[in-house]
């Protein structure tokens, strides 16, 4: 035996708590490397921006009362646009959020106003109704293999025609009961209907980046087929993205009926376009694998306050949809744009 066989090396001798580690990764470092705390703050540039046109261009628009009536207006499209943005993110799509609004919206009024029902017991059935739409878009688009905007769009008229059958295409008036959730709180402006959406906001940004459901949407929008050959079942995940998304749709749908005090079978008519709309203004990737449901929230204000903007200076309809649509295809080109960047880099 010689000496280098027999004598430990200082690698074999140190003793391995003494071994250095690196330290962890604070959660503001892994923002910065993922790029997510820079366009945010892009986001909140450009909401900025708008603010100030706006309050340059009409003097009662910067004010208390006009930035809560617009926080009031939106927890509805907040609420579908955070289901929407995890289904995008997933790889998939849910053009049925918008009658599944009506619906659910149609079950809140079946259960206050034929059954004499308080509104507690009102509100599971709307999430529950929502919750079976998205269990049926889930689970055809999974096990019958066919691409979600093709079965969406199906159930899209499909729940529009259970609405109508449920309510003998006629408005239901609600009790004053409901508008519990749309009257402002004293002392803040904001309703309870607005504090639960920004509370969904935050859950539903938790979930996405601290779950191992989230971290599995992601993988699957970004590729999944690597997903299935690492061993995990991505159908169960992608189905619970669906129920999820409809079950958000029936609270969308509660919200909606709180604020008319009243269930209109052709209400929601469009929200889902907004819904997308939103989610590609934060930067959802409309090829999945990459979104923030706090980044859509800027999108959801974006939008609002461009409406209500351009309404306050006098906008006409067509105004208003030509400067909206302009602001969702610059979105769109710049996510192609980074997106292409992207795959260059990597």
């Amino acid at each position: 035996m010689t000496m280098s066989d027999s004598a430990p090396t200082m690698s074999d001798s140190a003793p391995s708590s003494e071994r250095p580690s690196a330290p962890p990764r604070s959660w503001l470092s892994r923002l910065m490397k993922s790029g997510a705390l820079i366009d945010l703050a892009g986001l909140a540039i450009v909401l900025l921006a708008i603010v100030a046109v706006f309050s340059w261009l009409s003097p009662r628009f910067f004010s208390q009362a006009t930035l809560a009536t617009i926080m009031n207006q939106i927890p509805a499209l907040t609420i579908l646009a955070t289901g929407m943005t995890i289904v995008l993110i997933s790889g998939g799509i849910d053009l049925s959020v918008g009658s599944l609004v009506a619906f659910s919206s149609a079950a809140l009024g079946i259960v206050m106003a034929k059954y004499n029902q308080p509104l507690w017991l009102a509100i599971p059935a709307a999430i529950a109704a929502g919750s079976l739409f998205g269990l049926i878009n889930g689970s055809v688009t999974v096990f019958g293999r066919i691409p979600s905007f093709i079965v969406t769009l199906g159930t899209l008229q499909i729940a529009r025609g259970c609405a109508y059958l449920a309510t003998s295409k006629s408005t239901i008036y609600l009790n004053r009961s409901v508008q519990v959730l749309t009257d402002r709180i004293a002392g803040i402006g904001l309703s309870p209907a607005a504090v639960s959406a920004m509370l969904i906001v935050v859950l539903g940004q938790l979930l996405l980046t601290r779950t191992v459901f989230g971290r599995y949407c992601v993988a699957i929008g970004t590729n999944e087929s690597a997903v299935r050959m690492s061993g995990v079942d991505t159908r169960w995940t992608r189905i619970f993205v669906f129920v999820l998304c409809g079950a958000l749709a029936g609270m969308a749908g509660v919200i909606e009926s709180s604020r008319l005090s009243a269930v209109d079978p052709n209400g929601a008519a469009g929200r889902e376009l907004q819904a997308i709309a939103a989610a590609v203004i934060g930067g959802t990737s409309l090829m999945g694998g990459r979104g923030s449901v706090i980044a859509t929230l800027f999108g959801v204000l974006i939008m609002a306050v461009l409406e209500s903007g351009l309404g306050q200076v006098g906008a006409q309809e067509e105004i208003k949809n030509l400067v909206t649509g302009s602001a969702i295809v610059v979105a769109v080109l710049f996510d192609s744009w980074r997106h292409r960047g992207t795959r260059r880099t990597s």
